[in-house]
């Protein structure tokens, strides 16, 4: 196997192998772009060391191989004394992760070559700053030294002199610096700073291995549900620098407007500085327009190389540039991450423009980013207070508490607080409170900074770079230019899409999306509202979905106004009505009643006083999808939700008998309570059981379906009734009940002389009934999995007591990449749900299948369950528009 493989010899489909970084480094080499000479480690070769606990193999022959190579095309030796040759090493998985090891530059320098570096430029201001930056990266990157002792030497060095501009410290200065440097490596680090090149070479392949594992890359992959198991591979590239002189500088470019979408040409550009100093944000950088200005030919040839990208890409790049004594080099490309808005912007745009087809458009939204759209937005008739103005990095509207670190706002949030994450300038370490955070400001950078790229990939809202605020973490506040102060806990409001910082919380309303799902037909018109082209796009791509997708969308709804919502929003009818959620409130008592009833006369009378109650619920649902399928699942509660807490009435009879109060109501109940307590009502008397074990409920519920049914047709309407059994785990449990529910079907209709298309069938969650489900189907008219109880009695635990009890642990483990409640598991439960159904059609080929849990909502699960062939998933209103998406992007995906 080889583990090691030159730009020039891969391409941009080798992501797998090579990492995105690498991948698309091979690609621009292949075009002729300059990019400069290097080699990528690949993702295979982590995953040995990984497993190994070591180095591979041939890994370091492979490695030193190629670095002569690359030292004889460069005609210069890795940290020759006299002209030395210099390398960076970067991280580079398959996606971009934030967590990951941050670059090293200037690998190859050490007291002597330094002195060479300074004599071949003529530069020993160069040189030593050079110097500098290799101490302070590969000391807190490698060899893990707080990056704050190095940062406090820095600002320590220009307060003696009189400057807070790094550009102003001399040779000597830096000089200075460079011995303190290596002073807090020794002291540490652990050990002094490496002087052989190829150990440091060495030792920072190796951290890009060892950084695959740290808390804050496992938190990213977790949150962003990249596997554990790809690997990174490392990216050795000879330097190029920015950093020679106000003729030199670095900079990230667009190619479009990676916040809205919009055309153009956008970035950043620092002169003087190498290229972690521009999303650093150590120094405020300059627009595109102006380094036109600074070096023409230079823009201008990095105008041609961005549209030669795009073109190639057929997608907005994000690219990363290096000019050197007005030269300019090509250090990164990949497709850019963009927000939500952006993402339907763009798509629609390129389409327009020719580059994309329909098909493509829809591959590169997603779900996710179509459900932040619908999230509200700040109301802008109200009265609002305007602090600070930065730049629009990341859409949306966020409110929250001020916080000025990633633990202050992990802990905040953990106690149910909302913050907003305040910072001069965000870096890997503040990944953890970026994730929690509504939202991020920063008082330095721009739409490239770390803050604002983090925050786009992650859905975050962000402002970046408002300069009148600054910010003191220590002192736990930020000064505004006008003289007032925000103060940890004080309310702010910031606005992604514009910028602004508001004091106090803003109200917000509806998004445009979502009133256009609700039918408004105003907010489609650009003279209305600034978002109509967003709107615009979700509506064309949402088009080419619905003709695309194979996969029905229903919504889980119990009330008519739901079920009407979730028609507006495009549902196909209702996969599940969860009929135990109409026996709340007033209407417990009769179930009460009905439960503890002594004799058929008192039980008959509760059920007759249930039975107009539940026909009017289900005439206003069938209303309201009339002429669509509609899931009724027949009342499901554990008794425990019915009957009064054991011990409270218990003691409630005790203290009354004390009293001489006796209440013969609540003593008889007391009796039933004690008969029917459960140690686990989860498992208990429910479902089916319960419609066995009470036959005059299901009786009832299945009368009041009928006769709304009946009710319908005689008002002109279409109802299309679907009754389902829960919790089957026998055949012969499904045919009880079915035969009882076909006989009141057949006595309503003859009452009534009219015919209801009555459907009856049962939901598989329970692992036997998945694995009986050929033998259930010959009594079954459909089936509707339930994945959320089919989870808990896969994975034998419940929820509700397991998220936080150990889940966490199972995430550090990588026993989950997800909540397996929040996203199918495919092999197991999905398992379950694939033999459910092939056994199922095995009886009845026509079967109709769905799935009625949350999962059928979730983006991810929505792809299996059309790889799987059901016809439907179900989920709740506002998330129907989700589904719809995703099972068009499933159809596509699935294409060959």
């Amino acid at each position: 196997m080889r583990w090691v493989t030159n730009f020039s010899q891969g391409d941009k489909s080798q992501k797998d192998l090579l990492g995105g970084k690498g991948a698309n480094l091979a690609e621009m080499t292949n075009l002729g772009l300059p990019v400069p000479p290097g080699f990528t480690i690949s993702t295979e070769a982590c995953r040995a060391y990984l497993q190994a606990g070591g180095e591979p193999e041939g890994l370091g022959e492979e490695i030193t191989e190629h670095l002569r190579g690359l030292e004889r095309r460069m005609g210069r030796t890795l940290g020759d004394a006299h002209d030395p040759l210099l390398v960076s090493v970067r991280s580079g998985a398959k996606f971009s992760m934030p967590g990951m090891m941050e670059t090293v530059l200037n690998i190859g320098l050490n007291d002597r070559s330094v002195r060479g570096l300074a004599e071949q430029s003529g530069n020993p201001r160069f040189a030593q700053d050079s110097y500098r930056r290799l101490l302070q990266m590969f000391g807190a990157t490698v060899l893990g030294v707080d990056a704050e002792r190095f940062s406090e030497l820095l600002d320590r060095a220009k307060a003696d002199k009189g400057t807070d501009s790094d550009l102003d410290l001399d040779a000597d200065d830096l000089e200075r610096l460079v011995e303190q440097f290596k002073q807090v490596i020794a002291e540490h680090g652990g050990r002094e700073f490496p002087q052989e090149p190829g150990e440091q070479l060495e030792l920072a392949v190796r951290a890009v291995f060892d950084s695959w594992n740290t808390p804050r890359a496992r938190l990213y992959r977790r949150q962003e549900r990249i596997p554990e198991d790809l690997g990174t591979a490392v990216n050795v590239q000879t330097m190029v620098f920015g950093n020679f002189g106000m003729d030199s500088g670095s900079g990230v470019a667009f190619t479009r407007d990676p916040a809205t979408g919009s055309h153009g040409v956008y970035g950043d550009y620092l002169a003087n500085a190498q290229g972690e100093d521009v999303v650093a944000g150590i120094r405020n950088t300059v627009a595109l327009a102006d380094f036109a200005r600074l070096d023409p030919r230079s823009y201008d040839q990095l105008m041609e190389i961005m549209a030669t990208l795009e073109r190639h890409y057929r997608d907005m790049c994000d690219i990363e540039f290096t000019v050197e004594r007005g030269t300019l080099w090509m250090l990164q490309t990949r497709v850019g991450k963009r927000t939500p808005e952006a993402a339907f912007r763009i798509g629609s745009s390129m389409r327009d423009e020719g580059l994309v087809d329909a098909d493509e458009q829809l591959r590169r939204v997603t779900g996710d980013q179509l459900a932040s759209l619908m999230f509200p937005r700040f109301d802008s008739s109200a009265e609002r207070r305007l602090v600070a103005r930065g730049m629009n990095a990341s859409p949306g509207a966020a409110v929250g508490k001020v916080v000025f670190d990633s633990p202050t706002a992990v802990q905040w949030t953990e106690r149910g607080e909302q913050v907003i994450l305040l910072r001069k300038e965000t870096n890997p370490d503040d990944l953890a409170g970026m994730m929690v955070a509504q939202g991020i400001l920063t008082s330095r950078g721009g739409k490239t900074s770390h803050a604002a790229v983090v925050a786009r990939g992650m859905g975050r809202t962000c402002v970046c770079g408002a300069e009148s605020l600054d910010v003191d973490a220590a002192a736990r506040e930020a000064r505004v230019r006008d003289g007032g102060v925000l103060r940890e806990g004080d309310v702010i409001s910031i606005d992604g899409a514009t910028g602004e910082v508001f004091l106090g919380d803003v109200p917000v309303v509806d998004s445009l999306v979502v009133r256009h799902f609700e039918g408004d037909e105003t907010v489609g018109d650009p003279e209305q509202d600034a978002g109509a082209d967003v709107v615009q796009a979700v509506s064309q791509v949402m088009a080419h979905a619905d003709v695309r997708r194979r996969l029905q969308v229903r919504a889980n709804a119990d009330t008519g106004e739901d079920a009407a919502r979730a028609r507006r929003f495009g549902a196909e009818g209702i996969g599940l009505c969860r009929t135990e959620h109409m026996f709340l409130g007033d209407r417990r008592e009769l179930v009460e009643r009905l439960i503890v009833a002594e004799d058929e006369e008192t039980q008959q009378a509760a059920l007759d006083a249930l039975l107009p109650l539940q026909r009017r619920d289900f005439v206003d649902i069938l209303e309201a999808m009339d002429g669509l399928p509609v899931t009724i699942r027949l009342i499901d509660p554990p008794l425990h939700e019915f009957l009064p807490d054991f011990t409270d009435l218990a003691v409630e009879v005790a203290v009354a008998a004390e009293r001489g109060e006796v209440d013969e109501h609540r003593s008889r109940l007391l009796e039933h309570v004690r008969r029917l307590h459960e140690q686990n009502p989860m498992l208990g008397l429910r479902g089916v059981r319960l419609g066995i074990a009470i036959p005059g409920l299901f009786v009832m519920q299945a009368r009041a379906i009928v006769e709304a049914a009946a009710d319908r047709v005689a008002a002109g309407g279409t109802p299309l009734p679907e009754i389902m059994v829960p919790l089957v785990a026998s055949v012969r449990e499904l045919e009880v009940v079915r035969r009882q529910i076909l006989a009141v079907a057949e006595e309503v209709q003859t009452a009534r002389g009219v015919r209801v298309d009555v459907q009856v069938g049962t939901m598989i969650e329970l692992p036997r009934a998945a694995f009986l489900a050929d033998r259930i189907a010959r009594s079954a008219d459909f089936f509707s999995f339930g994945t959320n109880d089919l989870t808990q009695m896969a994975w034998g635990f419940s929820r509700d007591d397991v998220e936080s009890a150990f889940f966490a642990r199972y995430f550090d483990h990588g026993i989950f990449d997800v909540s397996p409640f929040e996203s199918l598991d495919t092999l197991g439960v999905g398992g379950m749900v694939e033999m459910g159904t092939v056994k199922g059609r095995s009886t009845k080929p026509d079967l109709k299948v769905g799935v009625c849990g949350e999962h059928g909502g979730d983006p991810a699960s929505i792809h299996f369950f059309h790889r799987t062939g059901l016809d439907y998933v179900s989920c709740s209103p506002f998330r129907v528009p989700v589904a719809r998406l995703e099972a068009g992007r499933a159809a596509v995906l699935d294409q060959p």
